[in-house]
């Protein structure tokens, strides 16, 4: 029997969910989960390690990692090709502030 899936846990939904080149580019969309937009915010902008992001995110490390691969090679194909990139979809619940969210991200709901 498979182990139950996880939704991941979302403290902050991204307050811009398009992005583009400002000449021409491609027509193509590159679409980012919401759930790897997360990994990307805390990862990178927030400075946490995988370990300190799966337990924000309620997930195994290996699945952030993942998460994380698959997020950075789409900003990359972004950037580098010059498609649009929209965050939208995936499977994610939102923080609602319980006693063990533990997350203290600026903007959460539950104002840790």
């Amino acid at each position: 029997m498979p182990r139950p899936y996880k939704r991941r846990r979302i403290c902050v939904m991204p307050g811009c969910r398009n992005f583009g080149p400002l000449s021409g580019g491609h027509t193509e969309d590159v679409v980012m989960t919401v759930d790897e937009f997360e990994s990307i915010r805390l990862i990178d902008l927030e400075g946490l390690t995988q370990e300190e992001c799966s337990l924000r995110m309620n997930v195994a490390r290996t699945t952030v990692q993942s998460i994380y691969n698959g997020a950075r090679r789409k900003l990359a194909d972004s950037l580098v090709n010059g498609k649009r990139l929209k965050i939208e979809g995936g499977d994610y619940v939102l923080c609602e502030g319980g006693n063990d969210c533990g997350c203290g991200s600026k903007g959460c709901k539950c104002g840790k």
